[in-house]
């Protein structure tokens, strides 16, 4: 839901903000892909503290969250940059780097839940869900998501949010779900069409309220302080003008 929340804002910001000046007509590549490789790398170490950790246990439970963060997001990583290949012949870094962070946010919510086996299936599907979105989606509606959070997080969240009411199936290999309520914590009937439906309403309740917040707030601010500088102040860049200094001396 987190990630849901963020895809889904930065989807409304972006269109209410509007592209930048040049989107389109101007090549904008990442300024360093040295630091796109460092900041990926950190994210995936960091991500396993999050998704083993969360349980706060040292328990088979964190070992299985700790071991699909990882299945399910290397083969996110080498879907993308396959996807690449076959389709541009040349597999990039910061592809790879982009189907890592879908690997990631999928497998987030099923990563407790979901066999090592179907983490990879889950992991891979999202990577191709999110490279559709964030190349022919993005291209055909033309919205500025510089740094893809919607065609990644959000795309990829709903897919994993979505995924994991299957792939948390003990009939797959899934931990199912403990019924505490239970005089003694037993394992809970599974039903995989129920648990689908209630992860449907989920991503649905997240979508709609974060759509609406969202707009209701930029819009707010859009005609009170106002949400971007004058064209001469963007084209110049922001770090000079509102801080007084520039990141890089060339």
């Amino acid at each position: 839901m987190v990630h849901i929340n963020a895809g889904i804002a930065g989807l409304v910001g972006c269109l209410i903000v509007g592209p930048r000046i040049g989107y389109k007509s101007e090549p904008m590549p990442p300024h360093s892909l040295v630091m796109t490789m460092i900041g990926a790398s950190l994210l995936w170490i960091g991500w396993f503290g999050f998704n083993a950790g969360s349980g706060l246990e040292a328990n088979a439970f964190g070992a299985l969250a700790f071991i699909n963060t990882l299945t399910a997001t290397a083969a996110a990583g080498a879907t993308w940059a396959i996807i690449e290949q076959v389709l541009h012949k040349k597999p990039s870094l910061l592809g790879g780097a982009t189907g890592v962070v879908a690997g990631l946010v999928a497998i987030t919510p099923a990563a407790g839940f979901a066999h090592p086996g179907t983490a990879i299936i889950l992991g891979a599907v999202a990577s191709g869900v999110c490279f559709f979105f964030v190349t022919t989606v993005k291209n055909r509606f033309k919205y500025d998501d510089s740094l893809d959070v919607f065609g990644v997080h959000a795309v990829g969240g709903i897919v994993g949010a979505i995924g994991t009411g299957i792939v948390a199936d003990p009939a797959l290999g899934g931990q199912g779900w403990i019924d505490y309520t239970a005089p003694v914590a037993k394992a809970g009937v599974y039903d995989m069409a129920g648990q689908v439906v209630t992860q449907l309403w989920a991503v649905g309740l997240t979508i709609v309220w974060t759509s609406v917040v969202s707009a209701a707030l930029f819009l707010a601010l859009k005609h009170t302080i106002g949400l971007r500088p004058e064209a001469d102040v963007e084209r110049e860049g922001l770090d000079i003008n509102e801080h007084g200094e520039r990141a890089y001396n060339l």
